[in-house]
Protein backbone atom coordinates (compact mmCIF):
# COMPACT_ATOMS: atom_id res chain seq x y z
CA UNK A 1 0.00 0.00 0.00
CA UNK A 2 1.10 3.12 -0.91
CA UNK A 3 1.35 5.45 2.16
CA UNK A 4 0.80 9.55 1.48
CA UNK A 5 0.99 11.91 4.36
CA UNK A 6 -2.36 13.66 5.67
CA UNK A 7 -3.02 17.09 5.97
CA UNK A 8 -5.17 19.04 8.71
CA UNK A 9 -6.82 22.41 7.22
CA UNK A 10 -4.08 24.46 8.79
CA UNK A 11 -1.28 22.39 6.57
CA UNK A 12 -0.16 20.60 8.81
CA UNK A 13 0.27 16.83 9.21
CA UNK A 14 -2.08 15.05 10.49
CA UNK A 15 0.14 11.97 10.42
CA UNK A 16 0.02 9.04 7.32
CA UNK A 17 -3.21 7.43 5.23
CA UNK A 18 -2.81 3.81 3.54
CA UNK A 19 -4.15 4.02 0.03
CA UNK A 20 -5.21 0.92 -1.68
CA UNK A 21 -2.68 -0.20 -4.24
CA UNK A 22 -6.14 -1.73 -6.10
CA UNK A 23 -7.09 1.96 -6.61
CA UNK A 24 -4.62 4.10 -6.15
CA UNK A 25 -1.46 1.45 -7.12
CA UNK A 26 -2.72 0.18 -10.79
CA UNK A 27 -0.43 0.62 -14.12
CA UNK A 28 -1.82 3.43 -15.64
CA UNK A 29 -3.96 2.42 -18.82
CA UNK A 30 -3.45 5.28 -21.41
CA UNK A 31 -5.88 3.64 -24.00
CA UNK A 32 -8.51 3.32 -21.30
CA UNK A 33 -8.46 6.89 -20.12
CA UNK A 34 -8.51 8.12 -23.73
CA UNK A 35 -11.82 6.30 -24.57
CA UNK A 36 -13.31 7.24 -21.42
CA UNK A 37 -12.55 11.23 -21.76
CA UNK A 38 -13.47 11.09 -25.49
CA UNK A 39 -17.16 9.66 -24.27
CA UNK A 40 -17.15 12.28 -21.81
CA UNK A 41 -16.80 15.12 -24.11
CA UNK A 42 -18.84 13.48 -26.31
CA UNK A 43 -21.43 13.32 -24.28
CA UNK A 44 -21.27 16.97 -22.92
CA UNK A 45 -22.05 18.07 -26.99
CA UNK A 46 -25.52 19.67 -27.38
CA UNK A 47 -25.90 18.82 -31.49
CA UNK A 48 -27.52 21.76 -32.10
CA UNK A 49 -25.93 22.73 -34.75
CA UNK A 50 -27.97 22.97 -38.42
CA UNK A 51 -27.67 24.55 -41.63
CA UNK A 52 -29.96 24.66 -44.86
CA UNK A 53 -29.37 22.45 -47.55
CA UNK A 54 -30.49 23.45 -51.16
CA UNK A 55 -33.96 22.29 -50.70
CA UNK A 56 -35.20 23.85 -47.57
CA UNK A 57 -33.21 27.41 -48.85
CA UNK A 58 -36.08 29.41 -49.99
CA UNK A 59 -36.13 30.89 -53.53
CA UNK A 60 -34.85 29.01 -56.56
CA UNK A 61 -38.60 28.86 -58.17
CA UNK A 62 -36.99 29.53 -61.82
CA UNK A 63 -34.45 29.54 -64.12
CA UNK A 64 -32.23 32.08 -63.28
CA UNK A 65 -31.16 33.22 -66.56
CA UNK A 66 -31.77 31.75 -70.00
CA UNK A 67 -29.73 28.08 -70.74
CA UNK A 68 -27.52 29.93 -74.17
CA UNK A 69 -26.50 32.85 -75.54
CA UNK A 70 -25.34 34.44 -72.48
CA UNK A 71 -21.54 33.46 -72.58
CA UNK A 72 -21.99 32.29 -68.50
CA UNK A 73 -22.69 28.59 -67.70
CA UNK A 74 -25.60 27.48 -67.37
CA UNK A 75 -27.40 27.41 -63.94
CA UNK A 76 -30.88 25.88 -63.19
CA UNK A 77 -31.75 27.74 -59.69
CA UNK A 78 -30.02 30.27 -57.41
CA UNK A 79 -30.15 27.79 -54.65
CA UNK A 80 -27.42 25.68 -55.60
CA UNK A 81 -24.62 25.37 -53.12
CA UNK A 82 -22.15 27.38 -55.63
CA UNK A 83 -24.48 30.11 -55.63
CA UNK A 84 -24.03 32.71 -52.90
CA UNK A 85 -26.87 32.54 -50.19
CA UNK A 86 -27.87 29.22 -51.82
CA UNK A 87 -28.08 25.52 -49.85
CA UNK A 88 -25.11 23.77 -47.74
CA UNK A 89 -23.72 20.76 -49.41
CA UNK A 90 -24.06 17.99 -46.69
CA UNK A 91 -25.31 20.20 -44.12
CA UNK A 92 -24.78 19.85 -40.49
CA UNK A 93 -28.50 18.64 -38.58
CA UNK A 94 -29.52 18.08 -35.01
CA UNK A 95 -28.09 14.99 -33.73
CA UNK A 96 -26.84 13.03 -30.79
CA UNK A 97 -23.14 12.97 -30.17
CA UNK A 98 -23.46 10.53 -27.00
CA UNK A 99 -22.70 7.22 -26.70
CA UNK A 100 -22.05 4.29 -24.04
CA UNK A 101 -18.43 3.07 -22.61
CA UNK A 102 -17.73 -0.33 -20.93
CA UNK A 103 -18.33 0.14 -17.12
CA UNK A 104 -15.12 -2.25 -16.88
CA UNK A 105 -13.31 0.22 -18.97
CA UNK A 106 -14.86 3.16 -17.08
CA UNK A 107 -13.58 1.70 -14.05
CA UNK A 108 -10.21 1.16 -15.05
CA UNK A 109 -9.64 4.54 -16.97
CA UNK A 110 -10.68 6.03 -13.03
CA UNK A 111 -8.06 3.89 -11.49
CA UNK A 112 -5.69 4.80 -13.99
CA UNK A 113 -6.17 8.61 -13.07
CA UNK A 114 -6.30 8.05 -9.64
CA UNK A 115 -2.82 6.16 -9.36
CA UNK A 116 -1.79 8.80 -12.14
CA UNK A 117 -2.28 11.02 -9.64
CA UNK A 118 -0.52 9.77 -6.79
CA UNK A 119 2.71 8.68 -8.49
CA UNK A 120 2.82 12.36 -9.71
CA UNK A 121 2.26 13.55 -6.18
CA UNK A 122 -0.52 15.58 -7.07
CA UNK A 123 -3.19 14.29 -4.98
CA UNK A 124 -3.11 16.11 -1.09
CA UNK A 125 -5.32 14.14 1.19
CA UNK A 126 -7.48 16.15 3.94
CA UNK A 127 -8.26 14.95 7.59
CA UNK A 128 -11.58 16.40 7.65
CA UNK A 129 -12.77 19.30 5.11
CA UNK A 130 -15.06 21.65 7.51
CA UNK A 131 -16.30 24.71 6.82
CA UNK A 132 -18.80 26.67 9.33
CA UNK A 133 -20.22 29.11 6.77
CA UNK A 134 -19.63 29.61 3.11
CA UNK A 135 -16.46 31.83 2.92
CA UNK A 136 -14.19 32.21 -0.15
CA UNK A 137 -11.34 33.74 2.02
CA UNK A 138 -11.03 30.88 3.93
CA UNK A 139 -11.21 28.68 1.25
CA UNK A 140 -8.14 30.83 -0.29
CA UNK A 141 -6.56 30.19 2.85
CA UNK A 142 -7.18 26.38 3.24
CA UNK A 143 -5.72 26.06 -0.80
CA UNK A 144 -2.56 27.98 0.44
CA UNK A 145 -1.95 26.42 3.24
CA UNK A 146 -1.77 23.14 1.48
CA UNK A 147 -0.04 24.49 -1.33
CA UNK A 148 -2.17 23.46 -3.98
CA UNK A 149 -1.95 24.93 -7.23
CA UNK A 150 -4.07 26.95 -8.67
CA UNK A 151 -6.40 24.49 -10.84
CA UNK A 152 -7.59 22.24 -7.78
CA UNK A 153 -10.36 19.43 -7.62
CA UNK A 154 -11.60 19.29 -4.39
CA UNK A 155 -13.69 15.78 -3.61
CA UNK A 156 -15.97 15.24 -0.43
CA UNK A 157 -17.45 12.15 0.46
CA UNK A 158 -21.06 13.48 -0.51
CA UNK A 159 -21.95 16.97 -1.17
CA UNK A 160 -21.22 20.10 1.66
CA UNK A 161 -23.10 23.31 0.01
CA UNK A 162 -20.48 25.29 2.27
CA UNK A 163 -17.42 23.91 0.26
CA UNK A 164 -19.38 24.02 -2.92
CA UNK A 165 -20.14 27.76 -2.34
CA UNK A 166 -17.01 28.74 -0.88
CA UNK A 167 -15.20 27.31 -3.63
CA UNK A 168 -17.35 28.75 -6.37
CA UNK A 169 -16.10 32.04 -7.34
CA UNK A 170 -12.35 30.85 -7.32
CA UNK A 171 -10.97 30.30 -10.70
CA UNK A 172 -9.48 26.62 -11.66
CA UNK A 173 -11.26 25.65 -8.17
CA UNK A 174 -13.74 22.63 -8.68
CA UNK A 175 -15.67 20.55 -6.06
CA UNK A 176 -17.12 17.15 -6.88
CA UNK A 177 -18.09 14.25 -4.73
CA UNK A 178 -17.31 10.75 -4.86
CA UNK A 179 -20.47 9.72 -6.37
CA UNK A 180 -20.30 11.81 -9.16
CA UNK A 181 -16.11 11.64 -9.45
CA UNK A 182 -14.89 11.80 -13.63
CA UNK A 183 -11.46 11.09 -15.33
CA UNK A 184 -11.70 14.22 -17.41
CA UNK A 185 -11.69 16.32 -14.27
CA UNK A 186 -9.62 14.25 -12.26
CA UNK A 187 -6.45 14.92 -15.17
CA UNK A 188 -8.12 18.36 -15.81
CA UNK A 189 -6.88 19.62 -12.42
CA UNK A 190 -3.69 19.59 -11.44
CA UNK A 191 -4.17 19.54 -7.51
CA UNK A 192 -6.68 16.47 -6.41
CA UNK A 193 -7.36 17.24 -2.85
CA UNK A 194 -9.29 14.21 -1.37
CA UNK A 195 -10.90 14.15 2.07
CA UNK A 196 -10.15 11.21 3.92
CA UNK A 197 -13.90 10.03 3.99
CA UNK A 198 -13.78 10.26 0.52
CA UNK A 199 -10.81 8.10 -0.07
CA UNK A 200 -12.85 5.43 2.27
CA UNK A 201 -15.76 5.84 -0.04
CA UNK A 202 -13.70 5.27 -2.81
CA UNK A 203 -11.85 2.32 -1.93
CA UNK A 204 -15.47 0.90 -0.72
CA UNK A 205 -17.01 1.78 -4.29
CA UNK A 206 -14.32 1.01 -6.29
CA UNK A 207 -12.39 -1.83 -4.76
Amino acid sequence: MAKVEMLKMDGTSAGEIDLSDAIFGVEVNEYAVHEVIKNYLANQRQGTQSAKTRAEVSGGGRKPFRQKGTGRARQGSRVAPNHVGGGIVFAPKPRDYSYSVPKKVKRLALKSALSAKVADKEIIVIDALTFEEPKTKKMVEFLANVNAEKKALIVTAAKDDAVVRSAANIPGVGTTQVGTLNVYEILNHTSFIVTKDAVEKIEEVYS
